[in-house]
């Protein structure tokens, strides 16, 4: 067994900030979401379309792209997977027919991912109970006027993460 790495812990520069009891059970509460809901959205996405949520997620970007293409670097970034990541990904799905790689015809040392009309067609088939799923575990549970809220929370979320430190966990991209 390969030992761990220990860090030295510094003393916080200020003293620490509890959670009162309310925050807590908010963490708590948001934190179990993070950890149910993408496993709830890839068990339905691997029972009902033979996706992982990465998969689908990558499909549903080519969808959205210009002539359904994007650079791997690029669609790395927006899929938040590593490029490592993202190639092994779309080897997986070129082998079934729903991805092709072709160099970038403005710059050969790049590479695009192209949809194909085939993994277009899986997409199309698989979106429907995807939104279903989406509209029955998070959509339909809130009011417009929550969804908003919702919406402005994450946003808030999303830009404390793109300012972190770039050597901050948060920061790295999965994969």
């Amino acid at each position: 067994m390969a030992a761990r790495k220990t860090e030295k812990l510094q003393p916080p520069a200020a003293p620490a900030r509890w959670l009162t009891a309310v925050e807590e059970q908010a963490w708590r509460d948001f934190a179990s979401v993070l950890v149910r809901l993408p496993w709830a959205l890839e068990c339905q996405l691997q029972r009902d379309a033979d996706l992982s949520f990465i998969e689908y997620h990558v499909l549903a970007r080519l969808s959205e792209a210009p002539d359904h293409t994007w650079r791997m670097s690029e669609l790395a970034g927006l899929t938040h997977a590593s490029l490592s990541r993202l190639s092994h990904l779309v080897k997986r799905l070129e082998a079934r027919g729903f991805v092709r790689r072709e160099p970038d015809p403005t710059d050969g040392r790049y590479t695009n991912a192209v949809l194909t009309p085939g993994g277009h067609k899986h997409l199309v088939a698989s979106a429907l109970g995807h939104v279903a799923t989406v509209r029955r575990l998070i959509i339909d549970a809130f009011t417009t006027t929550e969804l908003e809220q919702l919406g402005d929370a994450a946003e808030r979320i999303l830009r404390r993460l793109d300012q972190a430190p770039a050597d901050d966990a948060s920061r790295r991209n999965p994969g």
